[in-house]
């Protein structure tokens, strides 16, 4: 989005400029092949002061006609460049599957630019950086297989894998977003200096309960795991429960007793 003002970017990024009313921020990233609506829940669920804003990545929604990024050197940086001017009020990260690696690294590459840091970084459903990723590379799979993996992790509906428009219009989308998953290549670097949440499934089999641990070598704070009832996609089925997660986190809510 280079060139454009400020409001024209942040209108891109997230369908209107951050509320000047807002007391803090919540900037949400999707998973592969997903959009801003993955967070549509979550939004409505918000409680009153917290401004929670759903980043729309290139190649998808308001966005379509824009290339998407197949690496997460260059997708960070766009973000970090595109989002400057929203991050004068404290804020948080949120990002799910790959998402949560893409908040993570965003993190890491605002720390490195001198910006103010977030107040707190949620991640959801994704393994630590360091931790290996084994499988076949979808991003030069066949469709068949593609849309095998698709269903497998259970969060797209059948009738859509089965909607030829539709997966033409998603498949470089998606081929995109897990190469972005697939070529990064971690770089170990100080612990950062801030609160970090991990949700995860309980019975979620792309990234367990058993691999996020991990995350606690990025933190030089302690960092929480909270699990959910259910698979990958627990994000999208149980918006409540997870926005009570964050406005926990963010010291909105007082623990229940």
């Amino acid at each position: 989005m280079a060139g454009r003002s400020a409001g024209e970017r942040h209108r891109a990024l997230f369908g209107t400029g951050p509320a000047p009313g807002d007391r803090l921020r919540l900037f949400c990233f999707p998973y592969a092949g997903g959009n801003a609506a993955a967070y549509r829940g979550l939004r409505a669920a918000a409680p009153t002061g917290l401004g929670v804003y759903p980043v729309e990545l290139p190649g998808r929604g308001r966005r379509i006609r824009e290339a998407p990024h197949t690496a997460m050197a260059s997708l960070v940086a766009s973000l970090a460049d595109d989002l400057q001017g929203a991050l004068d009020r404290p804020y948080a990260l949120l990002g799910h599957s790959l998402g949560g690696l893409i908040a993570y690294e965003l993190a890491v590459e605002l720390r490195e630019r001198g910006a103010p840091p977030p107040a707190h970084l949620f991640l959801s459903a994704i393994a630590a950086p360091q931790w290996p990723r084994t499988g076949r590379p979808l991003h030069r799979a066949d469709e068949a297989e593609v849309r095998a993996a698709l269903l497998a992790m259970g969060g797209t509906p059948p009738e859509l894998l089965a909607n030829e428009e539709i997966m033409a219009l998603a498949l470089p989308v998606l081929r995109a977003d897990h190469s972005v998953l697939e070529t990064y290549r971690y770089r170990p670097r100080p612990p950062l200096p801030l609160p970090v949440t991990v949700f995860g499934g309980s019975a979620d089999e792309v990234a367990p309960p058993e691999v996020l641990g991990g995350w606690r070598e990025h933190s030089d704070r302690p960092v929480a795991i909270r699990l959910f009832p259910g698979g990958h996609f627990f994000l999208t089925t149980a918006p409540a429960e997870v926005m009570r997660g964050i406005a926990h986190g963010l010291g909105l809510l007082r623990p229940a007793r």
